[in-house]
């Protein structure tokens, strides 16, 4: 596969791109990367990260980009350090097998950018497969990367050597287009660099990125729900008598509100088909669940259980929740914000 070699990923093993997802839980499932639990959901354990890591979390300091970053709590990161780290999680990948990922962030075909994601497991390439949104065949024909994400968890960086502050790392050089994540099993540091991302190229197209759920009447009024991580924003916009354009991260254009994914990453702590029935439905095979403490014998889950951590979540697609709307786009007609 000659693309990977663009960022000097030789001498790799199998390399599985575009996988089905059927395919990559099996894959997932015969490497011991995750069991089923009895809604058929993939369940897997991150080990020491079980939340992002944002004291981790660095941007290369380039020429092309130096005064356009609010850098304030963005920490700028060496070009030469960058490219030290990267030769050596290079190194570390050679050998081994590969899962590839090919498909866009941003709903809205005017503003949409093309995104491969590169990992080293394969429920993490489910995962950009799931939350992503996936081309037709016809786009993976033509298609090209704006930008690249490259995830190996099990390269741990080197403080001393790498200039970083722990052995987990997620570095965006906008130059390259080029992510890298390592050190870290949790798989929402793959859909928070995309977005990281967007929020630097959004802008310069006229577009407003936000971090916020969004939904639809069917009086055509969109509605907006802004918070933090864990506020629920997915659970608001999970409303059986609207349209859900998506959970998390959109933008918002001349034309109207898009989302920038194709699927939710909901928190599943005191998860009930009572109170969430939507997002309780939508854990089914294909989804995946992460740190939930599920009963071996009997795979089924303990959504009150905090015993791995709080913080436990489930990935899926948008077409999981009943009525969401596909492409997830909303007119700008009687927005609320809340």
């Amino acid at each position: 596969m000659n693309e990977l070699g663009l960022f000097g990923l030789i001498n790799t093993g199998k390399v599985y791109k575009n996988l089905s997802v059927p395919r990559l839980v099996e894959e997932a499932i015969k490497r011991n990367e995750g069991f089923f639990t009895n809604s058929g959901a993939l369940n897997v354990f991150t080990g020491k990260y079980t939340g992002r890591s944002p004291n981790d979390k660095f941007i290369v300091d380039e020429p092309s980009i130096h005064d356009e970053i609010w850098w304030g709590n963005n920490r700028p990161f060496p070009a030469d350090k960058f490219e030290n780290i990267l030769n050596r999680m290079k190194a570390y990948l050679q050998n081994m097998d590969l899962f590839v990922f090919e498909g866009f962030v941003g709903a809205d075909s005017k503003y949409r950018l093309p995104i491969r994601v590169i990992n080293e497991y394969a429920y993490q390439n489910l995962f950009a497969h799931q939350l992503f949104i996936r081309p037709t065949q016809d786009e993976l024909k033509q298609f090209e990367p704006g930008f690249t994400i490259l995830c190996a968890p099990g390269f741990k960086a080197v403080p001393e050597i790498d200039g970083t502050n722990s052995e987990a790392f997620i570095i965006i050089s906008f130059e390259k287009k080029l992510i890298i994540i390592g050190g870290s099993q949790y798989a929402g540091e793959i859909k928070k660099s995309a977005f990281s991302v967007l929020n630097y190229l959004m802008p310069k197209s006229g577009v407003l990125s936000m971090h916020c759920s969004a939904n639809m009447g069917k009086d055509n009024s969109t509605a907006l729900f802004f918070g933090l991580s864990g506020t629920g924003k997915t659970t608001l916009s999970a409303d059986p008598d609207r349209f859900l354009i998506g959970d998390d991260q959109h933008g918002w254009s001349d034309y109207g509100i898009f989302n920038f994914e194709g699927g939710c990453y909901a928190k599943c702590i005191k998860l009930s088909r009572e109170k969430e029935p939507q997002i309780y439905d939508a854990i089914k095979f294909g989804t995946i669940l992460e740190n939930v403490d599920v009963d071996r014998d009997t795979g089924i889950p303990d959504y009150d259980s905090d015993k791995i951590t709080e913080n436990t979540r489930a990935g899926y697609p948008l077409e999981y929740i009943p009525d969401s709307i596909i492409p997830s786009i909303g007119l700008r007609k009687s927005l609320f914000l809340d």
